[in-house]
């Protein structure tokens, strides 16, 4: 059996009360597709980047999954509509 292996980074910059992430999902025939996600902090809370961080990563990567999707459903419908035979009447 062979064990192929995708690798998935997490980008992620502050600005002031801010946090964006960015996953980046890498195939190893070096296909590319990126999910984004944001956190924006309550100026009343405590400033803890920690938690702006693992929010913004974590819609980052829900958004990469949603994309991730709705590629494999396009491929899938792709698939489908090619395997159907063709009448000719």
């Amino acid at each position: 059996m062979e064990a192929r292996q995708w690798t998935v980074q997490i980008y992620l910059t502050q600005e002031g009360d801010d946090t964006t992430a960015r996953a980046v999902l890498t195939t190893r025939d070096a296909t590319r597709l990126a999910g984004t996600g944001h956190a924006r902090r309550n100026p009343a809370d405590p400033a803890v980047s920690e938690i702006g961080d693992e929010l913004a990563a974590s819609r980052a990567l829900a958004d990469l999954a949603e994309r991730l999707a709705l590629i494999t459903q396009h491929d899938i419908t792709e698939l489908a509509d090619s395997a159907v035979p063709s009448r000719s009447w």
